[in-house]
């Protein structure tokens, strides 16, 4: 398993991976090194997931899950440097976007700005009950650039959006269950132990479907619903001729838990 400056991987079971974001002298903020850190783990993911069905995804310490975009180290950059480094956020959020493993955000703390729009890219995310959210990027002078503007309004709507974003406001776990943005509330003691639940029940499953099935979803509904209908379709005759399939039609069959190797 490969070693990084900014994050810590440890596998918490066969095929499940837990990754946490490691500055917590910073809030777990997002600098470069972190920025190419993120961008190596999940271009791995999507060029060779290997065994990995499913990653959870979390902060050290219990203040904050990510506070954004480091600004001491953005103090005095030149608008070329300010640039250059937002580049290489933007790659390591979309290679987020396209990873075909499911990602689970386990939101340990406080995400403000750019860890929000972490939590956003993650499939889906359960957070802490004291965490607070905030995108207030129009505080400083910027707007959202990682994906806050495209992923909060197919999160929440457009009009909660505006609101959102324009004001900068933060707010609580409830709104955030209540928007979309945060699907389960947690006690800090029981966050990891269901986060790890329901990976480990995704683990479980036929990981070649998985991967299909999220590939459909989130496709699909860049599409008008016959072009996504279509895309189904397509994802799901792939596995029709994999070990996996006959694997579980005969396990059904026989009454047996499946097992499932990816083939």
């Amino acid at each position: 398993m490969k070693t990084y400056a900014t994050l810590h991987l440890a596998m918490a079971q066969p095929g499940l991976m837990l990754v946490t974001l490691n500055r917590p002298e910073a809030s777990n903020a997002l600098n470069t090194q972190m920025g190419l850190d993120l961008e190596d783990l999940w271009s791995g993911l999507i060029a060779a997931p290997g065994e990995i069905r499913c990653v959870v995804l979390t902060g050290s310490g219990e203040r904050a899950f990510c506070a954004g975009g480091d600004l001491k180290e953005r103090r005095g950059m030149s608008d070329a440097d300010w640039l250059a480094q937002h580049e290489i956020f933007e790659r390591c959020y979309w290679r987020l976007l396209d990873c075909p493993v499911p990602v689970i955000a386990a939101v340990n703390g406080h995400a403000y700005g750019g860890g929000v729009e972490i939590a956003l890219a993650c499939d889906f995310a359960y957070a802490v009950r004291e965490a607070r959210f905030a995108l207030p990027e129009v505080t400083l002078g910027i707007m959202p650039g990682a994906g806050g503007t495209q992923l909060i309004p197919r999160a929440v709507g457009e009009r909660r959006a505006k609101e959102i974003i324009l004001t900068g406001r933060p707010f609580g776990t409830a709104e955030a269950v209540q928007w979309g943005i945060i699907n389960r509330v947690c006690e800090r003691a029981e966050l990891m132990p269901e986060a790890l639940a329901t990976a480990a029940a995704i683990c479980a499953n036929a990981p070649l479907s998985v991967r299909q099935a999220k590939k459909a979803i989130h496709h699909g509904l860049q599409m008008d619903l016959k072009n996504g209908l279509m895309f189904e379709i397509e994802a799901y005759n792939r596995l029709v001729g994999t070990v996996d399939r006959q694997e579980g039609i005969r396990a059904a069959n026989e009454k047996r838990k499946p097992v499932f190797t990816g083939r």
